[in-house]
């Protein structure tokens, strides 16, 4: 068993547990495209990762020289599917054959739907797990050692995004299931960590208020109200206010 892992610095984890890192960021780069998209990548789209629009006149041969290097790399690891390569050559392309939890960010990317299959379901103990586990496979920002071009830059994005997303459902999944004291301190330093997601902040003023703390969730109020007014020049989303005003009306 093996799992190439994008969810902080990319790495190849082996069997035996040894880690192993690409010699080069331009590897890297080939090793995380042909990981995520798990199909057959263009040479067209690789190389337009490497080198944007300029690429150089020897830019097919420097692909190939990346290639034949990550087919090195697998080869002295013995990383091999059924006995036969992982990488493979098929046009117009490229192919790294590998299954859904040898990657991490694509393991996220079920867990993430399955869990919230699960709590749609009303299985909010499996869900608050399931959640759980697709967020400890994160270890930093995703491809945290290479600078992406476009093409990984879009999926990036998207994977910091599911992030924000897992994190939510597991909210909604702990606060099914009652544990909502616990969640403060959580909320709290997520609304330091993503200062302008006006939800994080919702539900941080939401869970004070129900826990009896009705002055520290106006101070909450407060403290995103400035936030946005300073970053942005808005005003809290419509639902932010109107728990602002259920708060007024509950102390008056």
């Amino acid at each position: 068993m093996f799992q190439f892992r994008l969810l902080g610095p990319i790495e190849v984890i082996l069997a035996d547990g040894r880690v192993i890192e690409p010699s080069s960021e331009k590897i890297c780069k080939v090793l995380a495209i042909l990981s995520l998209r798990r199909e057959v990548t263009s040479v067209e789209l690789l190389v337009r990762e490497l080198w944007d629009d300029k690429p150089p006149r020897s830019a097919l041969t420097t692909l190939q020289t990346y290639v034949y290097h990550t087919r090195r790399m697998f080869e002295r690891e013995a990383l091999t599917r059924d006995g036969k390569p992982l990488l493979v050559t098929r046009p117009p392309g490229y192919e790294l054959r590998v299954e859904v939890d040898e990657v991490d960010a694509t393991l996220f990317e079920h867990s993430v739907a399955r869990g919230r299959s699960l709590l749609d379901a009303g299985q909010a103990a499996d869900a608050a797990r399931i959640l759980r586990e697709a967020l400890a496979l994160w270890r930093g920002p995703a491809l945290a050692n290479i600078s992406g071009g476009d093409v990984l830059r879009g999926h990036i994005s998207h994977l910091e995004e599911l992030r924000i997303r897992a994190l939510e459902l597991r909210i909604e999944a702990d606060r099914a299931l009652g544990r909502r004291r616990d969640l403060i301190p959580e909320l709290r330093a997520l609304v330091v960590a993503y200062p302008l997601n006006e939800w994080f902040h919702c539900q941080l003023i939401h869970e004070l208020r129900h826990g009896g703390r009705r002055a520290e969730a106006l101070q909450a109020y407060q403290d995103l109200r400035r936030i946005l007014d300073e970053e942005l020049g808005l005003e809290p989303m419509a639902e932010v206010r109107r728990l602002h005003l259920d708060l007024l009306a509950s102390s008056a």
